[in-house]
């Protein structure tokens, strides 16, 4: 199973929803199962480290992002990745425009997973530090309703 995590510019969202899905993957014994990854649509910050605040605010709750660096989407990850979640209904205009003809994994809001479909997380790019936190819960309610879903996906071990 393949997860990616979408947002604007790959250093504050969507490597937040990779670090803490990491965490609750290792909590249950599946990280060997899953394979987790973030990116963004631009490419303005390819190689670059999560923002400072990002990374402050994850490491508050035992996420370390300290070995995450910001990619671009590729064409290549419609193929590889069963999950492709946007964290706001811009970045899932992009991905959907960009999306191959006879796409078949799951594209869609992150979100979408802790509840009510249709909410986005919010970018706290250009806000301050509550921002991160306020990230990092909505980030956790996402995480936490994939899991579920993730867990009825896997095949039982042997």
């Amino acid at each position: 199973m393949r997860v990616l995590f979408v947002c604007l510019g790959n250093i504050c969202r969507s490597p937040t929803a990779e670090g803490m899905f990491r965490r609750l993957l290792d909590d249950r014994g599946l990280a060997h199962r899953v394979q987790v990854d973030s990116c963004g649509i631009g490419d303005w910050h390819v190689g670059k480290a999560p923002d400072p605040r990002a990374h402050e605010a994850a490491a508050r709750r035992g996420i370390d992002l300290s070995a995450l660096r910001a990619r671009q989407l590729a064409a290549d990850d419609f193929a590889r990745f069963d999950y492709l979640l946007a964290m706001d209904h811009d970045n899932l205009a992009a991905m959907r425009a960009l999306a191959p003809a006879g796409f078949e994994s799951h594209l869609g809001l992150f979100l979408d997973f802790a509840g009510p479909p249709d909410r986005a997380v919010p970018d706290p790019y250009y806000g301050g530090e509550q921002g991160f936190d306020e990230v990092l819960d909505l980030v956790e309610q996402g995480a936490l309703g994939l899991l579920a879903e993730i867990e009825t996906r896997l095949e039982p071990r042997p």
